[in-house]
């Protein structure tokens, strides 16, 4: 009789591993589709593979597909990936933030400038466009008398590689 009970158990045992693994390979095998809130570790470099940003060290990055929260190219590369896959694609510049427009630096007199005492290079102003929204530049040069204002996203005018790896579907 005692040798009946290890054989039983040794099957409930055996039994509940397989039901167990079959669960994980359901979820495993679920593919990210617009609505999902999914979570992805990646990296971005640019052509000269200089990195740009990078979740490693960092939580993995948070969005719901569908929503425009990202790139279109960056949700369109996660849409049907499943969880553990990973993969490596590009975004041409003007799928990503466009091509660099001289017609968005500007050349502003220091005078103008009240709010700014001491313009530096590096420094980051905020403006408001005619339709409201708020745009963001970056001084680039200082004189005694002008200030250089770049008003393009800083990764406008350049391809980005992306490295992914879906952390999870929710």
């Amino acid at each position: 009789m005692v040798k009946y009970r290890h054989i039983i158990l040794l099957g409930i045992l055996l039994l509940g591993a397989i039901l167990i693994s079959g669960c994980n390979a359901e979820q495993n095998a679920a593919q990210a589709k617009n609505g999902d809130i999914v979570q992805v570790d990646y990296t971005g470099t640019l052509e000269n593979g200089t990195v740009f940003d990078t979740s490693v060290g960092r939580e993995p990055l948070n969005f719901t597909l569908g929503e425009g929260q990202m790139i279109p190219k960056f949700e369109q590369a996660v849409l049907g990936m499943k969880i553990g896959e990973s993969k490596t694609f590009t975004i041409p510049a003007d799928e990503a933030y466009g091509q660099y427009s001289d017609d968005l630096v500007r050349v502003i007199d220091r005078e103008e400038l009240t709010n700014i005492p001491n313009p530096e290079v590096g420094q980051q102003l905020y403006g408001s466009q005619t339709d409201g929204t708020t745009i963001t530049g970056t001084i680039t040069n200082v004189t005694d008398t002008t200030v250089t204002v770049d008003f393009n996203p800083p990764l406008a005018g350049k391809n980005l590689t992306f490295e992914i790896e879906l952390v999870s579907i929710q």
